[in-house]
């Protein structure tokens, strides 16, 4: 007896015919991203929402089945959050980054590496992955040090935020090695130091930085807006680094969307030819901007 999987009620009414029709516009894009890597930041509802977790593992694996290289680089501020709470710590925050004494550095790495990493790598295997988890220490995969942060506003003032990282250094070795043997690397945002301390890093930084040692084709940020908005709060689809930097200067793009944007646009200007910022809350957000015409968010292109 054989068993099919329950069909999606939802997608009921599409004729077979169609759906052939949707595959075939997909052609041209696995054709153009074949052997490529993708970065992706894996953050927001996204993240904390079990039916979108299911879609992105599904979205991951797929994308590495026609034989795209997805890195997945997660991020996890909810969930340290949630862990800080239960040590009646309370997390506080300077210009967008996370303020990392040396008890929320041990919560930060048992959270990232320890809870949230291995969900992702759970969900990916369950979808037919092959994912693997590493920290920034695996291999030497990321050198930090601390965090010099220059006030935004007067730059005689620097802020102390402890245990976070600047990255000095990527080491891509390992991702490649793993990548070459069709694993799909999942990497925690946490650095090390020359004294064998640890940082923890803006996950978008790394993302940007890791897509731009590895010459990746996209970036991707899963995020929870729809990307990028004007003044009058519509989405801006398509921008150059130029355009970016004129939205930085406006005071368009300002709070916790700098270090996001910042990322995204200093790995635009180092070669990554575009960088997306998604919509995480549209389920498979991340194939529909890959795979088809539509925006589903913001892409930044190097030029």
């Amino acid at each position: 007896m054989t068993t099919t999987a329950p069909a999606d009620d939802s997608l009921a009414h599409i004729t077979p015919r169609e759906k052939a029709e949707i595959l075939a516009q997909a052609l041209p894009y696995i054709r153009r991203f074949h052997g490529k890597t993708l970065v992706i930041k894996y953050g927001g509802n996204a993240m904390t929402d079990p039916g979108l977790q299911q879609d992105f593992a599904e979205d991951i694996v797929l994308l590495k089945l026609v034989g795209m290289n997805p890195i997945v680089v997660h991020g996890g501020g909810p969930q340290i959050d949630e862990a800080l709470a239960r040590v009646g710590k309370k997390g506080t925050f300077v210009q967008g980054m996370r303020v990392t004494d040396e008890e929320t550095m041990e919560v930060v790495e048992w959270v990232l590496a320890g809870q949230v990493q291995q969900d992702i790598v759970g969900l990916i295997n369950a979808a037919g992955g092959k994912a693997v988890g590493l920290t920034g220490r695996d291999g030497g995969l990321i050198r930090a040090h601390k965090l010099r942060l220059i006030d935004k506003d007067d730059p005689k003032i620097e802020h102390d935020v402890g245990h976070v990282g600047e990255i000095t250094a990527i080491d891509p070795s390992v991702v490649k090695a793993l990548q070459d043997d069709q694993f799909i690397p999942v990497i925690s945002p946490i650095g090390f130091g020359e004294h064998n301390e640890s940082y923890n890093i803006n996950a978008d930084l790394v993302a940007g930085k890791l897509a731009t040692v590895l010459k990746a084709e996209k970036q991707m940020l899963l995020t929870n807006i729809r990307g990028v908005l004007d003044k009058n709060g519509e989405l801006l689809t398509n921008l150059t680094a130029r355009e970016i930097d004129a939205l930085f200067a406006d005071g368009t793009i300002s709070g916790g969307m700098m270090p996001k944007i910042a990322g995204a646009l200093d790995a635009a200007k180092s070669g990554v030819n575009a960088v997306h910022i998604i919509d995480g809350r549209v389920p498979h957000a991340m194939l529909l901007e890959i795979l088809t015409d539509q925006a589903y968010g913001t892409m930044i292109r190097s030029h």
